[in-house]
């Protein structure tokens, strides 16, 4: 009942609380230009679940009004339902998510991405996120060609596994659209081992001839195969085509799919209820997502052979779309330039993060003032960990390209260190009198309660009185000594903390709380 009744209900991103919406993160301007929606991309792979885990990004693409969006709708059901046996959902349930429409003009434009990312835990205990990305369809009467190869292209590059949906079969000029990625993947491959791409599944949706090849993966590997064997006589260029594409992907599969039925395709009403479409196709869909899906299934993004958190992406957003600003398409070289600009900045990033961490640790804003020589040190150590970091990573371009980038980090170093020093010497002249001050009240109190019980006599109490002023006095000095000079930060922070525990005590009478940095709040 619980995956019924989230089919029928709005989806909701479990992190943020808030209604899970398909967000335009690559956007088609009128000029037949894209841009980046940068401050939308950040929000989703940024996210807290995302920034440093490993990703999985799921994309298709294909011809405009041939229910990629449709189909992705059916993922989102899986994953809201964690795979359960019946996550197909109520019969009479409208399919909800990325949005989609029947009729004949198109409905998605440029690249979104769900704004809900899906944290799934392996069976080995490791945990990973699985993004979904829907695309512009591709041939509509408002894209040019270049429109239609960009958005296939930056799709295709981004994702780890990239759904190609086609309709009826496999025809030569689905092919055509790789030719780009095999050029590119020749020439990535010069340098490199892995393969330039990951997983790439034709989807052939109303498959009509299951007598021939039958439904699903079975009937579509017997397909792909014929599709892509090359035979006597063939133009060299689409031997060629045949000859490099499965070299740049790390898989190529095909899936045939039946049609959904006449009341999804003729009714204009429809809205993604299983009661209306046909038994076949719903088996085939459940069938076709679960083998994308499961843990073991899942295919973590990878460039050049290393694996991408969702911060890194970022970086490959950003080159990606720069390259594909101009009124022509790219060079292959050009698009191995990119990835490989962004590969060392990502490079860059994961260090100048490690150093900031590190530091933070030793020298943050809540950290007491920190001796210069002391500091020099733990940035010494941090410094060099970074720089192992950078190094350790799996760069392209080449040894000349990887020094330009660990330059422009040692410069990145030595000017968040600038300021991490102007804010240490900032702590010993501003340091906060909350500390003093309330031993000073503490150790006048000591006496005066001294004083006075010696004139009644209670001397046992005096002596004990006596050892409390000299712990007070001591602890004064001692604090008033690793504020001057910096040495010995953790005695100073001791004595911080048990003179903010006697401040909150003795305001807890007055219905007040004393917080850490000195403001007082009504309880």
């Amino acid at each position: 009942m619980l995956e019924r009744r989230l089919m029928s209900a709005e989806l909701y991103d479990p992190g943020t609380g808030s209604p899970a919406v398909a967000v335009q993160v690559i956007v088609a301007e009128n000029d037949h230009s894209f841009t980046l929606n940068e401050a939308a991309l950040e929000r989703i792979l940024l996210d807290r679940r995302v920034r440093d885990s490993e990703i999985v990004i799921l994309s298709i693409a294909g011809a405009f009004r041939k229910g990629k969006s449709f189909l992705l709708d059916f993922f989102l059901r899986y994953l809201y339902a964690k795979g359960s046996k019946n996550w197909i959902g109520d019969p009479d349930a409208p399919l909800k998510g990325f949005p989609w429409k029947g009729g004949s003009e198109r409905n998605t434009s440029g690249i979104l991405m769900w704004s809900d990312p899906f944290e799934i835990s392996l069976p080995n205990g490791d945990k990973l996120c699985i993004l979904l990305m829907d695309t512009q369809g591709a041939f509509d009467s408002q894209s040019t060609v270049k429109d239609c190869a960009t958005i296939f292209a930056l799709s295709t590059m981004i994702s780890s596994v990239q759904v190609y949906n086609v309709t009826s079969n496999i025809q030569e000029d689905d092919l055509q659209h790789l030719q780009l990625f095999t050029e590119y993947g020749r020439l990535a491959l010069e340098g490199s081992k892995a393969k330039p791409f990951q997983d790439l599944h034709f989807l052939i949706r109303d498959w009509p001839y299951p007598y021939q090849y039958e439904y699903g993966w079975t009937g579509g590997e017997k397909l792909l195969e014929k599709r892509l064997k090359i035979i006597e006589g063939q133009h060299e260029e689409l031997q060629q085509l045949r000859r490099h594409l499965r070299s740049c992907f790390n898989k190529i599969k095909c899936c045939l799919m039946p049609h959904p039925g006449l009341k999804v395709a003729t009714n204009q009403n429809f809205d993604g209820r299983l009661s209306d479409i046909e038994g076949d196709f719903k088996i085939h869909v459940e069938e076709f997502v679960s083998s994308l899906l499961l843990p073991e299934s899942l295919v973590v993004k990878e460039i050049n052979g290393t694996k991408i958190t969702g911060k890194e992406l970022i970086e490959y957003f950003k080159a990606y779309i720069k390259i594909y600003q101009g009124s022509e398409l790219p060079e292959p070289k050009s698009m191995l330039e990119a990835t490989a600009e962004a590969n060392n900045l990502a490079a860059v990033a994961n260090a100048r993060d490690l150093y900031a961490k590190h530091m933070e640790m030793v020298c943050g804003g809540d950290k007491p003032f920190l001796h210069p020589e002391l500091m020099q040190k733990e940035h010494d150590r941090c410094h060099q960990e970074a720089i192992q970091l950078f190094q350790s990573i799996r760069k392209m371009g080449g040894e000349e390209k990887s020094r330009i980038y660990l330059e422009q980090l040692e410069r990145e170093i030595t000017e968040m260190y600038g300021n991490y020093s102007s804010h240490n010497s900032a702590k010993s002249f501003y340091a906060s009198f909350q500390t003093p001050l309330t031993l000073v009240v503490l150790l006048v109190a000591l006496i005066i309660i001294s004083k006075l019980s010696d004139l009644i006599g209670l001397e046992s109490i005096v002596s004990l009185l006596s050892f409390g002023v000299m712990a007070v006095l001591a602890s004064l000095v001692a604090w008033g000594y690793t504020r001057m000079t910096g040495k010995f930060p953790e005695v100073g922070s001791s004595i911080d903390d048990a003179a903010l525990f006697i401040q909150q005590m003795m305001y807890r009478s007055k219905g007040l709380v004393v917080k850490a940095d000195g403001e007082k709040k009504t309880l």
